[in-house]
């Protein structure tokens, strides 16, 4: 779930596939390796440069299936989770019904009638229970931490028992592509397995894989009807701009990207039938702060940068006025996060205060030493912010914080290693502020408990997959326990007032900018595309939400 701008550096240094088109043949256009673009395509473009080998197995971690996206299209979830529209639920997919147990611990899957892997053979429900069998035996698979105890079938119903109640994880539990028992039950490790004759149950089928493009065809059988779009190519782009330009030139389609002067660059070209969506998501960017040090472990300090952060000038900068200004102070994204703001909190929004800010400093026993802020124990006040180099939005975005903290006496260094490196910083803990994201679910679980969950917590120089700012509160993470596990409405309404109250009170990070999904699309050749007038998914390309759209799409006649 995260946005592609913020990982062209890492991702495309040092890469160049228009050198390696030239020289084969002095092509100035990747839609030549994917092949013709005939009426009945769609090219889906990515910035990942060279695609440096073949790997079709959905559950290898960085495999070209997934990072290009294409594993999407041939190996299918169970259901599909609405996450710009939460009222609309899950959509059912290979699994017809989803009947979850009143705690959570366990789910009973009804396998749909008449579906077939595309070698033939029928889907069942014992293809369910093996693919989760799978997560027990090998835990390496488990990279959502599902924590399954148990997957079982009988009949056309499987039944997978978990350790904890899964209902926070619905969405990732759901969205675990299915394999095939008949093929994969002697394969071993199945994180090892690279899969050159991918079967799945999927719309399309791998027709031919090259290091510039990956070209799949539509299934005749498929179970919801054969697709409109009968061949989709991926493309690899060297970099940002040239998937920018590409879109521009209508030789790619359809792409998750945030591209930099988008109007000019993208949507000026033809106006008519370039899109650029960014649909609202309930998640956020937030700046976490490592409270185990100066001047982060001072709750009046983080009171006081949180005051002074001009969000709107954030979003009409950074981010273009693409992405949801954050209004409620409890972080919470606007619309999508509404529902879910607790009566205490209803109404209260930020607003900009260097005043107030100030005087929260000085009533903390921090004075001013011409504009210089200095801490209770005498010393200035400074801090680093990094973000990984060429991280477009998040450059910009921490140099506007920087210039929100120049207003309370404070100027931050801003720092911009490379990405691997930054990555292995916040995870020790070796770090002052960070600019990161949340998880995108369907409850603000996703947004809060990745920042401020004391199940996360790790000791400095531990790797932690979350809470990289250390903090601990027993009343937290005791409310994000109960909001996980309770069976009772109201006690998970509780708990949510709980962890609100402590994110608004103690501040273990600072809400920065909604994180909407990104999206571009043409409709030169087809239409029925997802919009804000037709939420039925985010139109992400390269996840499971591309199922929805290519089984809606309908050809320009």
């Amino acid at each position: 779930m995260h946005n592609t701008w913020k990982k062209l550096a890492a991702i495309t240094a040092g890469l160049s596939l228009v050198a390696s088109l030239a020289a084969c043949g002095g092509s100035n256009s990747q839609q030549d390796a994917a092949g013709s673009a005939d009426a009945a395509s769609l090219t889906i473009g990515k910035p990942d440069g060279t695609i440096s080998a073949e790997n079709n197995n959905p559950y290898a971690v960085g495999g070209s299936a997934m990072q290009l996206g294409y594993g999407y299209v041939i190996y299918e979830p169970l259901g599909i989770t609405n996450l710009v529209d939460t009222s609309k639920g899950v959509e059912p997919w290979l699994a017809s019904k989803i009947d979850w147990s009143g705690d959570y611990k366990s789910v009973t899957l009804t396998a749909r009638d008449n579906v077939k892997w595309s070698d033939g053979q029928a889907f069942t429900a014992k293809d369910i229970a093996f693919t989760f069998n799978l997560f027990i035996k090998y835990p390496a698979m488990d990279t959502s931490a599902l924590q399954i105890e148990s997957a079982t079938a009988e009949g056309n119903k499987a039944t997978i028992t978990f350790k904890e109640s899964a209902f926070v994880k619905q969405p990732k539990f759901l969205s675990k592509v299915m394999l095939p028992e008949h093929l994969w039950s002697s394969v071993g490790d199945p994180t090892a397995y690279k899969n050159d004759k991918p079967v799945g149950t999927g719309p399309y089928t791998l027709k031919q894989f090259s290091s510039e493009s990956v070209t799949l065809t539509s299934r005749k059988d498929y179970w919801k009807g054969e697709p409109e779009v009968k061949t989709l190519y991926y493309v690899s782009y060297s970099d940002n701009t040239a998937l920018a330009n590409a879109l521009g030139r209508g030789d790619a389609d359809w792409a998750q990207a945030a591209i930099p002067n988008v109007e000019s660059v993208y949507l000026s070209k033809d106006k008519e039938h370039f899109h650029y969506w960014n649909p609202a998501a309930l998640g956020v960017d937030a700046l976490f702060l490592n409270v185990t040090k100066k001047p982060f472990n001072n709750l009046a300090f983080r009171k006081a940068l949180n005051m002074v952060v001009d969000r709107n000038k954030y979003v009409k900068i950074a981010q273009e006025g693409n992405a949801p200004v954050i209004k409620s102070v409890t972080g919470l994204p606007s619309p999508v996060g509404d529902a879910f703001i607790t009566k205490d909190y209803k109404g209260q929004n930020f607003s900009v205060d260097v005043e107030g800010a100030k005087k929260v400093l000085t009533d903390a026993g921090y004075t001013y030493q011409g504009d210089k802020l200095i801490d209770p124990d005498g010393e200035p006040v400074t801090f680093e912010m990094s973000v990984p180099q060429g991280w477009s939005n998040y450059v910009t975005g921490i140099s506007l914080i920087a210039d929100d903290a120049k207003k309370i006496g404070v100027s931050p260094q801003l720092k911009t290693p490379d990405a691997d490196s930054w990555t292995e910083a916040i995870g020790k803990g070796d770090f002052d502020a960070v600019l990161h994201w949340t998880d995108k679910l369907d409850t603000p679980y996703g947004i809060y408990s990745p920042i401020f969950d004391g199940k996360y917590y790790a000791p400095i120089n531990d790797m932690a997959s979350y809470n990289f700012g250390r903090y601990q509160n027993d009343k937290a993470t005791a409310a994000f326990n109960t909001y996980a596990n309770t069976t009772d409405d109201a006690e998970r309404e509780k708990a949510l007032s709980t962890i609100e109250q402590v994110f608004v009170e103690d501040v273990p990070a600072i809400s920065v900018v909604g994180s909407p999904f990104t999206v571009e699309y043409s409709t030169r050749k087809f239409t029925g595309w997802p919009s804000d007038d037709n939420l039925y998914g985010n139109g992400d390309p390269v996840n499971v939400d591309a199922l929805m759209v290519l089984t809606k799409l309908k050809a320009v006649k």
